[in-house]
């Protein structure tokens, strides 16, 4: 049986229905073109949060290693292309980590950028000067702001153990990633979308700071509750992104 099918006859109608959101999200309302490789890993766990965060790292990887490139040559600023190199260089290492897992875990991953992700690396092309160094800095650190939850939600709750240390690895380099960008000092922090929270844990943190009480571990909320909230915040951080861009 294959790798997916498998996880769709686990998971039950409602989260395949999660899943197919997730995956249109992250490939750009378009299919993911992937390679085939190895064997299912015996014992397999893998889940529709586990593939989202497969998918979203190697997906990252493919457009910012040539947004990153691009920085390091083009940038007006010396410290945007030397953040550019850099993050050139880590995606590189981070792409090879994933590709390793997809390949321990028997699954397949995108082999092209979405299509949005490519209409951000001509917007790149496109420009010159100062406002290119705005829309480097502007796009990947909302795109990293994007996946940097996937990765702790999945963290929490995977049962593999390959995509547990495949978070944790991710989780270093996109939050070094997301302190070099903010490093260029061209962060517009009052436009970046908000945070989101699932409502079982913000209203729990909300009633503790109202009484005053310590924050302790929540209860837990459900997958399902947790990717359909980030669904909602993709939305809000695509549009908060627009907006930068056009008032730059």
């Amino acid at each position: 049986m294959a790798p997916l099918e498998s996880v769709r006859r686990r998971s039950g109608p409602q989260a395949r229905r999660v899943a197919v959101l997730l995956v249109a999200v992250l490939a750009g309302l378009a299919p993911l073109p992937g390679t085939a490789s190895a064997a299912p890993a015996p014992g397999n766990q893998l889940n529709a949060a586990d593939m989202t965060l497969l998918n979203g790292v190697r997906l990252a990887g493919l457009w910012e290693m040539p947004a990153g490139q691009m920085a390091a040559q083009k940038g007006q600023s010396k410290r945007v292309r030397e953040v550019g190199a850099e993050i050139s260089r880590q995606h590189g290492v981070l792409d090879q980590l994933v590709v390793e897992a997809a390949n321990r875990l028997g699954t397949t991953l995108p082999t092209d950028p979405t299509a949005e992700q490519k209409g951000w690396l001509s917007e790149m092309q496109e420009a010159r000067g100062t406002q290119f160094d705005q829309i480097f800095v502007t796009r990947l650190r909302v795109a990293h702001g994007k996946i940097f939850p996937v990765i702790g939600a999945v963290r929490a709750s995977t049962r593999d153990p390959i995509v547990r240390k495949l978070a944790d690895e991710a989780n270093t380099f996109v939050s070094d990633h997301m302190q070099m960008l903010e490093s260029t000092g061209l962060v517009r922090w009052q436009q970046l979308p908000p945070a989101a929270m699932p409502p079982a844990q913000s209203d729990s943190l909300l009633a503790a700071a109202r009484a005053g009480a310590p924050i302790g571990p929540s209860t837990g909320v459900s997958t399902t509750v947790v990717w359909l909230v980030f669904l909602a915040a993709l939305g809000t951080a695509g549009l908060a992104t627009y907006r930068v861009l056009r008032r730059s």
